[in-house]
């Protein structure tokens, strides 16, 4: 949403999608999640007595909205890319399968994973982890606001101390809300590390995927 309260900025679609050609222009395959709090957040109207279970599938159905938006970005920018849903909406985009993005991705086409798990109660960090083991990813990369992960929000706290490596566990015992448990529990039980950096930094993902220390690297001991 860039600097807007809400909704879909242009300008931000367009950087990034320039950002994610770059990195597929360097060999690599690349698997998008987007969340969908610019447009719903769930848990804040399920805390307001809303049903969960119907307040997340809003909240999926938000994802998707992004996705579509940000295929349509890559595609303006010369990049081929695929929406796969986790929720069938067939006159909309693919269904996810495991098959089919394996296979859109070894066509040189960017996967955009939309509508989360397609169980409510999953964030969409749980669907970003079980996405990027299912593909066998390398690595899964957290865009966020600050570069990296540290012992506070460095937002409003300046003795905020940031962190260049951590172990899952480190994370878990010391709550630092890298991502939700449940993320963190599947990238330690399946040794997938997680990289953790600023997406708005111009030029940062792109020198990431070049072996660059950017943000924090959360991984075993």
């Amino acid at each position: 949403m860039g600097a807007q309260d809400f909704g879909i900025d242009p300008a931000i679609l367009a950087r990034t999608a320039a950002e994610v050609r770059a990195v597929v222009a360097e060999g690599v395959q690349v698997g998008l999640v987007i969340g969908g709090g610019n447009i719903f957040r769930g848990v804040s109207l399920s805390a307001k007595g809303m049903n969960r279970t119907g307040a997340d599938h809003m909240g999926m159905l938000a994802t998707v909205i992004n996705s579509l938006a940000m295929q349509d970005a890559l595609e303006a920018a010369g990049q081929p890319a695929r929406v796969l849903s986790a929720l069938s909406i067939a006159q909309v985009c693919e269904d996810y399968s495991r098959r089919r993005a394996l296979e859109h991705l070894e066509a040189g086409r960017v996967v955009i994973f939309a509508a989360g798990t397609g169980n409510p109660y999953f964030t969409t960090d749980s669907a970003a982890t079980l996405r990027g083991i299912e593909i066998d990813a390398d690595v899964v990369i957290k865009g966020t606001k600050v570069d990296g992960v540290y012992s506070a929000d460095p937002v409003t706290d300046p003795s905020a101390v940031k962190y260049e490596r951590l172990s899952y566990d480190e994370v878990i015992e010391r709550k630092l809300g890298v991502m939700d448990t449940t993320a963190i529990v599947l990238c330690r039980d399946n040794d997938m590390p997680i990289r953790v950096f600023n997406m708005n930094r111009e030029g940062a993902l792109l020198d990431l995927v070049r072996g660059g220390d950017q943000g924090t690297l959360v991984q075993g001991e």
